[in-house]
């Protein structure tokens, strides 16, 4: 095994030689934040691995071809206006480093052979642990976030979690030494332990990562997050919001809001003494990068300073659709900026490298909008002393040692996600 892919075992992070890429496989990255938990393969992976027979693989692609050179014939050459022959540009520009980063990835053949079996692949180090089912039905956070009863809801941490023997030889009971019972809605609900803690919610059960916490609330409530003293403010804000999208409205994955309501964001306010990285994931829609560059960022005090890019591949290393699929590029864009904070220097800037532009992040899509895990990649350029404090916004997973604010926190927490070590 090779120097490379024994660092990636451990991290999740495969870096490319003489390359502005890495690979990324989120499961092992996730895994960091557990002790007693891992993140299941399966349940994070449940696209792109599925493989047809070869009989039947050959008749799609046939009857695949034979459709798109009937639309072809149909479709008259489209002009492009004016916001799409800028968001064409902006492709042309980066297209050439998408190609080369993917070029490397195509060259690993190691590396390959262990992407074809990330979804059932367990790291043997650490035992394999059983399955966990599914059980009852997701809870859906943001309808029970609106409801009178809203206030009343609470969950239980259970803390320093035992098995005693069942005295008529049954399965074991489960005991725990401490229990907590706090409000879910509109509380900073906080795990300072140094182990996972199982906590359970209405009929489902769901892991808090250590020394970690949420806050779950609507937008309204999110200032209740700001600290009294800017000393206590974040250094690295992570933003996946909810943007308007015809796709995501159309799977009812998750409710969306106008651009405009994300201008209301107290990002300045939540920014540390010595400043903060922002991180914002952003859609290829030319409208919204324009919002974002003209309006958003001067809104939030946000300086833009790089941009990079989410390249999405599947099991066997291809790209999940044609790069130079107008609508639908295998790519997203995270734009980094600086919010400075009040005390803000040229000693507090010495204290973080550079953000080097277009850098490339690969890696096979998880659930539906589910983002890969960034905060390793971004950590060496966060302002300010070490370890930072970090936050993301409209969460809807935790990591050890983070802040993770939303209406749905907990959605990736539930223990239908995750095997017992």
């Amino acid at each position: 095994m090779t120097d490379k892919l024994s660092t990636f075992f451990d991290s999740g992070i495969y870096r490319f030689e003489n390359s502005n890429a890495v690979f990324i496989d989120p499961v092992r990255a996730l895994n960091r934040s557990y002790t007693r938990f891992r993140v299941s393969p399966s349940a994070y992976y449940p696209r792109f691995f599925d493989s047809k027979p070869a009989g039947e693989e050959s008749k799609v692609s046939s009857n695949s071809r034979k459709r798109k050179r009937k639309e072809k014939k149909k479709k008259k050459p489209h002009a492009l206006n004016e916001r799409e022959k800028i968001a064409d540009q902006r492709h042309q520009e980066v297209r050439p480093l998408l190609l080369k980063a993917h070029e490397c990835l195509m060259r690993e053949t190691d590396l390959l052979e262990v992407m074809s079996n990330l979804r059932s692949d367990f790291d043997s180090s650490r035992g394999c642990g059983d399955s966990v089912s599914p059980g009852v039905p997701e809870q859906s956070f943001v309808e029970l976030g609106r409801v009178w009863q809203a206030p009343l809801y609470e969950i239980t941490l259970n803390f320093d979690q035992c098995e005693k023997p069942n005295a008529d030889g049954g399965s074991p009971i489960m005991q725990y030494s401490e229990q907590r019972v706090l409000p879910i809605f509109d509380n900073l609900v906080l795990n300072e332990m140094g182990d996972d803690v199982e906590a359970e919610f209405l009929n489902s059960r769901y892991v808090i990562p250590r020394e970690s916490s949420f806050y779950m609330s609507d937008l309204g409530q999110i200032h209740n997050l700001i600290p009294a003293d800017s000393g206590c403010g974040f250094n690295l804000i992570v933003i996946d919001p909810p943007w308007e999208n015809g796709s995501a409205c159309q799977k009812s994955r998750y409710p969306t809001l106008p651009n405009h309501y994300f201008l209301s964001l107290p990002i300045k306010q939540l920014t540390h003494t010595d400043g903060a990285l922002v991180a914002l994931w952003v859609t290829n829609r030319e409208k919204l990068r324009g919002f974002v560059e003209k309006e958003l960022f001067p809104a939030w005090g946000v300086r833009y300073v790089a941009s990079f890019y989410w390249l999405k591949v599947k099991a066997d290393g291809l790209m999940i659709n044609d790069l130079d699929l107008f609508h639908h590029r295998p790519y997203e864009c995270l734009l980094l900026g600086q919010c400075h904070g009040k005390a803000m220097d040229s000693k507090c800037l010495s204290k973080s490298k550079p953000v080097q532009d277009n850098q490339i992040i690969i890696s096979i899509p998880g659930d539906y909008s589910r983002k890969p895990p960034v905060g390793g990649l971004l950590m060496d350029y966060v302002p300010g002393f070490k370890p930072a404090r970090c936050i993301e916004l409209f969460a809807r997973e935790m990591i050890s040692g983070w802040t993770s604010w939303g209406n749905e926190p907990l959605h990736f927490q539930e223990l239908r996600y995750f095997i017992r070590d």
